[in-house]
């Protein structure tokens, strides 16, 4: 089971490597090193959707165990490179940012609740995301078999999160724990006790009705404002459009990489979502390839210095534990 990421890493690998090698690797590789400095700058533009994660996440929190702007976002910055990079099914990042804002005094339960719902409402906020760039592709009058196939995919997902939501409210983590307690020779009770907690925090969490909106609101800007770095990257690749078409992809794309949750980075999906939802609204294959070598770039600019401000992160609290212990 262990290998299954790596097998499906070298699978899509693979996938994305007969893409560029069918449409002009070398051309595709001009295209982006000429482009290379405005490609710089639009990578560093996502620092504005990382900020504002932070700022939708923060709303879960209660006002007493609201976490500084500051920490929430390293902690998402962490947890996207994290997902991002690594062979982790886009689970490992949650883990390591709940680690990440239990040190800053926040309560077990509090951070795992505000963590989880974030978690649901993503999906909700993504799902209609999808919905507004599958409406700018009808807008143009760009129909297609995989605008229906996304489009039901976009309606699964509103599901899916709306399905999530209904679970974390109903307390079925206490239940589920409880079953499990009962079918051992020695039920774990502290266990028990402590899913109490994060469901009582969960439903707590779904109760501020304004808090819960504000986050979903944030989310959504946070998915828009992700869009103005394919709006950069087209300018600077020299095939400008309007910012609707940016949504169109980056909602589109982002979509496709989530259903290939799976694949680690979303090796070879994510090339081929850009080559078909770049067909779709006029974009050559060469330059869709360029856009997504673009994305990629974005990864290792953004990304691979997360990972780093993750284990300065983590050495800084060791250090701060053991000067503690010490005295």
């Amino acid at each position: 089971m262990k290998r299954i990421p790596h097998l499906l890493a070298l699978a899509g690998l693979a996938l994305a490597t007969v893409l560029f090698a069918r449409n002009n690797a070398a051309q595709i590789g001009d295209i982006v090193i000429a482009a290379g400095p405005g490609l710089v700058v639009a990578a560093l533009l996502h620092a504005l959707p990382i900020v504002i994660n932070a700022m939708a996440w923060r709303r879960l929190f209660t006002g007493a165990q609201r976490p500084d702007l500051r920490v929430l976002a390293l902690a998402v910055w962490v947890r996207e490179s994290v997902n991002g990079i690594l062979p982790v099914a886009r689970v490992g990042g949650e883990i390591v940012a709940y680690r990440m804002v239990r040190r800053s005094a926040v309560s077990r339960a509090e951070a795992a609740a505000s963590l989880v719902a974030d978690m649901a409402l993503s999906i909700v906020s993504q799902s209609a995301f999808a919905f507004v760039g599958l409406g700018v592709l009808l807008a143009a009058g760009r129909t297609s078999t995989m605008t229906t196939q996304l489009l039901a995919a976009a309606a699964g997902l509103l599901v899916l999160g709306g399905g999530f939501i209904a679970v974390q409210r109903a307390g079925t983590l206490a239940a589920m724990t409880r079953v499990v307690a009962r079918a051992i020779a020695r039920p774990l009770q502290s266990t028990v006790r402590t899913s109490h907690r994060i469901d009582r925090a969960i439903r707590a969490v779904y109760g501020r009705r304004s808090d819960v909106t504000a986050c979903v609101a944030w989310q959504l800007a946070g998915w828009i404002t992700g869009a103005g770095e394919i709006w950069l990257a087209l300018h600077f690749l020299g095939q400008p459009r309007d910012f609707y078409d940016a949504i169109a992809i980056e909602a589109l794309i982002q979509a496709i990489s989530s259903a290939a949750f799976v694949v680690p980075g979303a090796l070879g999906i994510q090339e081929g979502g850009f080559v078909l939802v770049g067909a779709a609204l006029g974009l050559d294959a060469t330059t869709s390839l360029a856009l997504a070598a673009a994305r990629r770039l974005r990864d290792v600019i953004v990304f691979i210095p997360g990972l780093l401000a993750w284990q300065l992160s983590g050495a800084r609290a060791a250090r701060l534990t053991a000067a503690t212990a010490s005295k």
